[in-house]
């Protein structure tokens, strides 16, 4: 068995396929990306834990079952990484804050618990902002991560440590989250492939609270197929999460193979009413027009939805309120200026007003459904703007005009949404 000098780069998919073929070994594949981790992460603070003797442990037993011949999971021997707000069993989980600084949970989140099953070895844990509760990554636990492209710019967040670490090939596959484009805005950051599955679709449980109707669980890769893989080995219901839904018939990753000619598609700039940078419309564009050289039908829409905005926030501050609000105002100084903020809104919402964006969350879902009953998929930007630096606070203006505080991110937190 030998280490190819391009491993790093492989995708999940054909690592897979390597092991089982015994043409490389796990215990020299997990040694490898342990040291490019070792010698990368330093300027990047991807990683908030790195867990390399239960890493190698892992390993050695994934390459005693190739060798035995014993059964092997989709992603067998298979480095990937965690998002520190996913329990893991027996592995520190602080979701980036000082009030879990010392948490080893007894228990698996699901899908953590279903990629062990299927083989995957955990190079351990990636930061994230403070209990996941913006789009930015950085905490006052573990500090900033920076995007492996520039490392300058923010790679968004929350899941933005998740994203960082595969684009730089610290191994091929992150389990990230995502309550309002915490996996598709690193993803869209940092050139990778993020997939929100639908509510439900992967159980949630166990975890920490505070985004109970709109959380979800989904893979950072590389690749399309990645993705598709890392999905079909973590969807699916479990009994300790009311919410989940039981698994859809055949595989993600054959879906893969389905011809889209014909498939009609709707493209929108800008939901009809963001604002958006001309070089994101730009790419977007042309992203757009690539679908009518696979043989789709695209339409050009303005779906007229009103924005969401004020109904999300209300609801994902008072969830956090119910959450965590007991913690102030004695582990004040403890926490994230952001997220205290966040809380003190949250403090202020009336049982009304919340009832009221619930109502408001319906009929969006609606006009979302009735809209979509006539296309097969629909096309947006992710974000409104490319990466921006660190520290330097959210766009607040865009292709000249003044936005909101999540003006700069349009195109996710309606999808939590519905």
């Amino acid at each position: 068995m030998v280490i190819h000098e391009d491993l790093a780069w492989r995708s999940a998919l054909e690592i897979a396929e390597l092991i089982r073929d015994k043409q490389i070994s796990p215990v020299e594949l997990t040694a490898a990306l342990l040291a490019r981790i070792e010698a990368v992460d330093a300027r990047l603070n991807a990683f908030c834990l790195v867990t390399a003797d239960t890493a190698r442990v892992a390993a050695r037993e994934a390459e005693i079952a190739v060798m035995k011949g014993e059964p092997l999971g989709a992603l067998h021997g298979v480095p990937l990484s965690i998002k520190d707000v996913l329990y893991t069993r027996g592995l520190r989980t602080t979701g980036g804050s000082r009030l879990f600084a010392e948490l080893v949970p007894e228990e698996d989140n699901a899908a953590v618990g279903r990629l062990r099953a299927a083989g995957a070895v955990i190079l351990g844990k990636t930061n994230t902002s403070e209990l996941g509760h913006k789009a930015l990554t950085d905490n006052p636990l573990f500090g900033v991560t920076r995007n492996p492209w520039n490392v300058e710019c923010t790679p968004g967040g929350s899941s933005g440590g998740a994203a960082a670490a595969v684009a730089s090939g610290l191994g091929p596959l992150a389990l990230g989250t995502d309550g309002g484009g915490s996996v598709r805005i690193p993803a869209a950051f940092c050139g990778l492939v993020g997939v929100k599955p639908s509510f439900g679709r992967v159980p949630q449980a166990p975890g920490f609270p505070g985004w109970e109707h709109l959380g979800q669980t989904g893979p950072l890769a590389r690749t399309v197929r990645d993705a598709a893989a890392l999905l079909d080995v973590i969807a699916g219901g479990d009994d300790r999460d009311r919410a989940s839904l039981p698994s859809e018939p055949g595989s993600y990753l054959d879906s893969c193979d389905l011809d889209v000619r014909g498939l009609h598609v709707a493209w929108t700039p800008d939901l009809g009413y963001a604002a958006v940078d001309e070089r994101v419309l730009d790419i977007c564009g042309n992203a757009a027009a690539e679908f009518e050289g696979l043989g789709c039908h695209v339409e050009v829409v303005n779906p007229d939805w009103e924005n969401p905005e004020d109904a999300f926030g209300t609801i994902v501050a008072a969830q956090f309120y119910a959450a965590w609000g007991d913690e102030l105002p004695a582990r004040e100084a403890d926490l994230d200026a952001s997220l205290v903020r966040f809380l003190r809104r949250g403090g202020a919402v009336t049982t009304r007003e919340y009832l009221t964006a619930m109502t408001r969350v319906t009929a969006y879902w609606q006009e979302v459904h009735t809209f979509l009953a006539r296309f097969d998929l629909l096309l947006t930007p992710t974000a409104a703007v490319p990466p921006f630096a660190v520290g330097a606070g959210v766009p607040r203006e865009i292709a000249g005009r003044q936005v909101s505080r999540l003006g700069w991110m349009p195109f996710t937190y309606p999808f939590n949404l519905t």
